[in-house]
């Protein structure tokens, strides 16, 4: 199964470029930049990465983008996640990525996205991975500023596929945020939001209502609301489900416990994805194998997760009909 998994090809629509960064990485950059880490070795920093929530994470995500400093920077961090990726048999990755955090310590947006873009232009004449860029907005801070930071990416509105809302989700309702999504709207950008991993099923109403998303990202607390489950099923909303995240974040204990065959049984979209494989314990191959052998899946419950992902990305047609071609090939 393992084998199948791995040349399954694989779309992956919910993934913090951030928090691919890898211990390895994270050293060769803070040498090049002369950031001083706060630990002694690769071993350390791996040590560190137990988390009993999603803020202690947060907290160490943070510390470790320090970083990131130079377009090269942000180049050499997707292309280290692209190659990994590609190995796995992902053809397709949409990167979360989080400019205000980035902003804040001083560097321009420009580096971010246009370090980000050089490297989707490379992955897809080299590894036949093609991509999507979706500027993400964190929702612990003022929706003000997230609108200051959607006008000063004007100039590269046109490479964004999508906007999306992040970060620590208690105490941050997603109807913060209703000014900035309509705005984008009017701009014709795409809408996604983080709704319903810690926060309650009312979010992921809200990311609906309020919002206009095309796609939840997470959703997996719709289970407590089952009339918000039939609308989602109705609507073919996809969820961008992160299982390994879920149980190292604690919303789940163990895999064994994830909701998963729930939601698949409630007939919803969902979509199989990494988050952040860095902090997480593996990429996407690792976190189709975990359900595979929680779950018993068959290779068909495989293929229609993976169909989903094709179907529902950003990606044009004529990309599309070659990943679902090549899908079909494998069923």
């Amino acid at each position: 199964m393992q084998d199948f998994i791995t040349r399954l090809p694989k779309a992956e629509l919910h993934l913090h470029i951030e928090g691919s960064l890898e211990p390895e990485l994270m050293f060769a950059l803070a040498e090049r930049n002369a950031v001083a880490l706060p630990y002694a070795s690769v071993e350390e920093v791996r040590a560190a990465y137990q988390f009993d929530d999603l803020q202690s994470f947060l907290d160490l995500y943070y510390q470790g983008m320090s970083v990131l400093r130079t377009a090269e920077d942000f180049f050499d961090l997707a292309m280290d996640y692209f190659r990994r990726a590609s190995a796995e048999g992902v053809v397709h990755v949409e990167l979360h990525f989080d400019p205000q955090a980035h902003l804040a310590r001083g560097i321009e947006l420009g580096a971010v996205i246009e370090g980000l873009a050089r490297a989707c232009r490379l992955a897809r004449r080299e590894l036949d991975l093609s991509s999507a860029l979706i500027m993400a907005f964190l929702r612990d801070r003022p929706a003000d500023e997230a609108m200051q930071v959607l006008e000063r990416a004007a100039p590269y509105w046109e490479m964004l596929d999508a906007i999306g809302l992040d970060s620590a989700e208690h105490g941050h309702p997603p109807e913060k945020f209703v000014e900035v999504f309509e705005r984008a709207r009017a701009l014709g950008i795409a809408r996604v939001a983080h709704a319903g991993e810690e926060g309650p099923p009312a979010y992921i109403t809200q990311a609906l209502d309020l919002l206009d998303v095309c796609r939840i990202d997470h959703g997996v607390r719709c289970l407590e609301d089952p009339a918000l489950v039939e609308r989602l099923r109705a609507l073919r909303m996809p969820l961008t489900v992160c299982p390994l995240s879920n149980v190292k974040l604690k919303v789940v204990e163990r895999i064994d416990d994830h909701p998963l065959p729930q939601l698949l049984e409630a007939g919803l979209l969902l979509t199989i994805n990494s988050d952040d494989p860095a902090y997480f314990g593996g990429g996407m191959c690792d976190n189709f194998l975990a359900c595979q052998r929680a779950f018993g899946w068959t290779e068909a419950t495989l293929l229609g997760l993976a169909r989903n992902a094709i179907e529902v990305a950003f990606m044009d047609d004529a990309r599309r009909s070659e990943l679902l071609a090549r899908l079909d090939s494998m069923a």
